[in-house]
């Protein structure tokens, strides 16, 4: 029998089309080439970064929106080390992508010859696992067993690194024979399942509470239909808001530091915390009292309580919703009592406009659109006034919050929801971090709408800096014109200050359903609320 061969790269773009991958995010350079050269001829559309910190959140980004794998690639050395700072991004919060680096070719590698560092040292710590590929076959297995892992394990990014020659070597296509899955998910066990319920039943005051892993596991519309049933409300990490609709009577919002009265009171007074998808992070914890604790999680690193489940949360859910309790409205009706939703009083008129009256503006006028956040005091504003809908309509990278995520992060977005507007909340110290990425959003004519909050400073820096030393220093802006910016983008873009501006140049920005971008000039005397513990 006649063999044939292929060469690595080749496999490894012939396995990416067979999982489904619609687009890459990445930046070429010489030690990539070979997978650059075959994606040249795939059905895959690479979509070309101008900085590979914008590559790696991007894909982050499309993950999140689409709850979903993204993947990004880049060449050794620079390259490899620019991916950094995304990487570390999605591991910090948990989002699943793969990762792909070249490398110099192994007859070099260690001798410090060009662009040759450790890649995976660096990728270690920040990655569910590396593979330092020696072989295409190496390669090959290690891409299938990625995306195995993903799927029924906990998720995370997982980095491949490929040195030049193995990317140009060649592999017997038999060994896409061995593609079928050899993992499977942790199956839960009856025992547990019985423990939960009887659990359950002898529960008075029972609370939800849906994590980041509700939103992976696809569980939205069964968890909903669970608790309507059983009369239970449901509390949410910063990542799970909106995997049940914040106007529903029983969403009652995020818990924690940044938490809700009725989160907040809920965590502190249930007798019975069901943990869906979370971790029991500092931040959270402030908001649970002593209760009896069932996790549930993919991760069993992360499972604390009374019971511990590894495993899927649509399974669990699905396991569970035989039982029948007796919705217990005393309870229910004490927690709805209190408010669900953040007061923020934005009735200012003032011009400049204050800054939460125009974040305030840009949601009222941006329903049913994705909002993607930076890092910096818009952030906080967004948290407090933006009521969540739906899954993955609120995108934010709060384990690591690096500055840059935004715009990156929108592209992504935009690609995974190509029917839904995509609003990117940036500060104008973010815009600067990752600004070369309109470049992309023009080149693909991405219907993104780009709301820089522009208070020519550092603003939650010099908040911190003003409590903690009681002087500020070098956190003023000296910002360039970002209409002109933009429009050397070719980017529509306007400038406002007032109250009620916002608003309608948001309205037109998206009725355009083009690039777009919109310079908002707030007050400068701005001071987020801080939370009590922090104050």
């Amino acid at each position: 029998m006649e063999s044939h061969t292929l060469r690595c790269a080749d496999a490894l773009v012939k396995i990416l089309e067979l999982k489904n991958v619609k687009f890459i995010f990445g930046h070429p350079g010489e030690q990539i080439l070979p997978f650059y050269d075959a994606m040249r001829k795939s059905k895959i559309k690479h979509v070309l970064m101008r900085h590979e910190q914008g590559a790696a959140h991007a894909a982050d980004g499309y993950s999140r929106a689409s709850a979903g794998v993204g993947v990004c690639v880049a060449t050794g050395g620079p390259g490899a080390m620019n991916l950094v700072m995304g990487v570390a991004t999605a591991y910090k919060d948990s989002v699943p992508i793969i990762v792909i680096t070249g490398d110099v070719p192994t007859d070099i590698k260690g001798r410090n010859e060009f662009q040759d560092i450790d890649i995976c040292a660096v990728f270690r710590p920040i990655t569910l696992e590396t593979f330092d590929i020696k072989t295409p076959e190496d390669g090959i297995l290690a891409l299938k067993e990625a995306f195995e892992t993903i799927k029924y394990h906990k998720k995370g990014p997982i980095h491949l690194n490929f040195p030049k020659n193995v990317l140009e070597s060649y592999v017997d296509e038999s060994i896409f024979d061995s593609m079928t899955e050899g993992k499977c998910r942790q199956k839960i066990d009856n025992d547990s399942i019985n423990n939960v319920k009887k659990m359950l039943e002898d529960s008075k005051n029972p609370l939800i509470l849906a994590g980041a892993g509700a939103v992976w596991s696809h569980a939205s519309d069964i968890l909903l239909k669970f608790a309507s049933e059983q009369g239970i409300p449901v509390a949410t990490t910063y990542h799970a808001r909106g995997v049940i609709s914040e106007e529903n009577p029983l969403a009652i919002g995020m818990i924690g530091l940044r938490g809700t009265d009725a989160a907040n009171y809920a965590g502190k007074h249930c007798d019975l915390l069901l943990g869906l998808g979370c971790r029991f992070s500092e931040r959270t914890v402030i908001g649970i009292g002593n209760c009896k604790i069932v996790h549930v999680n993919l991760d069993e690193g992360v499972l604390e309580g009374d019971i511990k489940i590894q495993g899927d949360i649509k399974e669990f859910l699905e396991m569970i919703m035989d039982i029948k309790l007796n919705p217990n409205e005393k309870w229910l009706s004490s927690v709805q009592e209190h408010s669900s939703h953040f007061h923020v009083d934005t009735d200012y008129s003032e011009i400049p406009i204050i800054p939460q009256r125009a974040i305030k503006e840009i949601l009222d006028a941006s329903r049913d659109s994705v909002i993607v956040n930076d890092a910096g005091t818009h952030t906080t504003w967004v948290t407090l006034l933006i009521c969540a809908k739906t899954p993955s309509s609120l995108l934010f990278s709060g384990g690591f919050g690096p500055m840059g995520y935004g715009i990156p992060g929108a592209i992504g977005a935009a690609l995974a929801n190509p029917d839904k507007s995509v609003v990117a909340v940036v500060g104008d110290g973010d815009f600067q971090m990752t600004s070369q990425e309109l470049a992309t959003i023009n080149e693909l004519d991405l219907p993104i709408l780009i709301c820089i909050i522009n208070n020519s400073s550092l603003r939650i820096i010099k908040q911190w800096q003003e409590i903690y030393y009681g002087k500020c220093y070098q956190i003023e802006l000296e910002n360039p014109d970002f209409i002109k910016l933009a429009d050397a983008y070719h980017i529509n873009a306007m400038k406002v200050d007032s109250p009620g501006e916002v608003s309608s140049s948001v309205q037109i920005a998206l009725s355009s359903k083009k690039p777009y971008l919109i310079e908002i000039v707030v007050d400068k005397r701005e001071e987020i609320p801080l939370p009590e513990v922090l104050k």
